[in-house]
């Protein structure tokens, strides 16, 4: 993997579970359904998946980067 990135062009560190993760976000993100995803990622407990559902989005639903958003567009500040 840490070869092929590398080739690429591609500094970060690169491992198979990487891909996997990005795969199993890019699958929830794109809208399959969580039953659909734990399949394919062969996840014998849907916790497991929900685990990449959760933080996917984690930062959009933190209290701090809301209310963070909202002062900024409450005093014009970008």
């Amino acid at each position: 993997m840490r070869r092929l990135a590398k080739r690429a062009g591609i500094d970060k560190a690169i491992s198979p579970h990487s891909l996997r993760h990005a795969a199993i976000t890019a699958a929830l993100d794109a809208g399959c359904s969580l039953r659909d995803v734990q399949d394919f990622a062969r996840h014998a407990d849907p916790r497991q998946t929900r685990r990449y559902d959760r933080a996917r989005g984690a930062l959009d639903r933190n209290p701090t980067y809301i209310v963070a958003t909202y002062l900024a567009g409450a005093t014009g500040a970008r």
